[in-house]
């Protein structure tokens, strides 16, 4: 039959109790049993100290032969025995047999004086010391001894160390209850304020305990992530919010373009219909590209990074560009990043489509060494960004008006991957002042770098 298994206490409280109880039990059970031990050899000792004493006492008086035949007592040690070589009683106290010896044991020779415990049939042990009062073979011997005190006789000392055992366990039993109790109870107040949380309301927060002890710390760390929390919601919502805004507009203008077409087939040109739609369409497709683009650099893990020669990288991509716009490139070869070669691609299409939107005449890109890291610079000749936006360029679907004069079709999103992208490689993307136009600098982390080269040229 297969064992069923034991129910375990499902409280901290009472899992911290009951360790607490058996530990303090094994603990007072070794000493009980110790005590005990120590008890009865002191108690034990100090009967066979009396007994020798007594028997010392009668010994010379016995090898002498005056020992009166009524030996007298001497408290506690009233049994008291002259007994010959044939085990016959010579003299006796008051309490002792006249006829039976206390022992039938005799000390040898060599070791004439012995303790021995004797224990009639029912009757109690017998606690006595034996002195031979000659070493010769005839030579009787003189016993002297007590019965067994009750502490040794009965078992009232074991009774007496349980129950202080079980008290002692009991008392610390339910101290350990109290405090553990009283330590947690920041902690059911802590659990009783989070099951009131609800993600339409986490405005609210756990109380923190005075101190610096881990539930404090428990209960601080429990704030920040709900503070954290709070923003990740309302960045949610306003990011869905925002989203909806912009996929309205241009599901409203392919709606109208269908419309349209249906409803006047005879004043709309059908070609015209459709390529308007169709453009429209490949703004929707655009936009929920990057949002998916967005969602996966902050929803999954990434790649694992490679090497990347970060001045090869942008040589290569800048001579892929097509664009009436000149595109000079001053780049240090040598200086290596660790990261996802898709991913930083992506971001420079994005700074160099960017600069080659706004600029009027020339785009400069360089790579240099900065503050332990490679920093990539993009900059155009165009307007320029003020100061004031130069961060909401970076949030979500924010396009300024030059920018939107100037392709309609974008989704606005670019930026902020870009800026998403550099933040997963442990790098930065600001927008800096420049003496005409706008400049982007891309700063990343260096894993390895040697003597740097410079090369230069011109791309379309």
């Amino acid at each position: 039959m297969p064992l069923l298994p034991r129910p375990r206490p499902r409280s901290v409280r009472a899992r911290c109790t009951l360790i607490v109880a058996l530990f303090a039990m094994s603990i007072l059970v070794v000493l009980g049993a110790t005590l005990d031990l120590a008890i009865r050899s002191w108690i034990q000792s100090g009967a066979f100290r009396q007994a020798e004493r007594v028997a010392s006492q009668w010994s010379p008086v016995a090898r002498g032969g005056i020992v009166p035949r009524s030996i007298p007592a001497d408290p506690p040690v009233d049994l008291i025995q002259v007994v010959d070589v044939y085990h016959r009683v010579v003299n006796s106290s008051r309490a002792a047999s006249a006829t039976v010896p206390l022992s039938r044991l005799r000390p040898p020779p060599d070791a004439r004086v012995q303790p021995y415990r004797e224990c009639p049939p029912n009757d109690r042990c017998i606690l006595l010391h034996a002195i031979r009062l000659t070493p010769a073979p005839d030579a009787g011997v003189v016993y002297a001894g007590l019965p067994e005190p009750d502490l040794l006789a009965t078992h009232q000392l074991e009774y007496a160390l349980t129950a202080g055992i079980v008290l002692v366990t009991g008392i610390a039993a339910w101290t350990a209850w109290l405090l553990v109790g009283r330590a947690l109870r920041p902690v059911e107040a802590i659990r009783t304020q989070i099951s009131q949380i609800t993600v339409s309301d986490l405005s609210l927060r756990v109380p923190e305990p005075q101190g610096s002890d881990e539930i404090s710390r428990l209960a601080t760390t429990a704030n920040q992530t709900l503070s954290q929390l709070e923003a990740a919601v309302e960045q949610l919502r306003q990011f869905a919010s925002t989203t909806s805004h912009e996929l309205r507009t241009p599901i409203a203008a392919l709606r109208a373009h269908l419309e349209e077409a249906l409803l006047y087939p005879d004043d709309v040109d059908a070609q015209d219909a459709l390529r308007s739609s169709l453009a429209t369409a490949g703004r929707l497709e655009a936009i929920v590209n990057d949002l998916l683009l967005l969602a996966r650099l902050r929803a999954t893990d990434p790649l694992p990074p490679e090497k990347i020669d970060l001045g090869e990288l942008v040589a290569a991509e800048v001579s892929a560009q097509s664009s009436s716009v000149p595109i000079n490139v001053h780049a240090l070869g040598g200086p290596e990043i660790r990261g996802s070669r898709m991913q930083l691609i992506r971001v420079l299409d994005n700074l160099l489509a960017n600069a080659l939107r706004h600029a009027e005449s020339a785009v400069e890109v360089s790579v240099e060494p900065a503050d332990d890291g490679v920093a990539v610079t993009v900059t155009d000749d165009g307007p320029g960004i003020p100061p004031t936006h130069r961060e909401r360029v970076f949030e979500r679907f924010v396009r300024l008006d030059d920018g939107r004069r100037r392709d309609p079709g974008g989704s606005g999103l670019g930026l902020a991957i870009s800026r998403d992208i550099a933040h997963t490689h442990h790098g930065t993307l600001t927008v800096e002042d420049s003496p005409r136009g706008a400049r982007f600098v891309l700063w990343l982390p260096l894993v390895s770098g040697g003597p740097a080269t410079a090369t230069s040229g011109a791309g379309a």
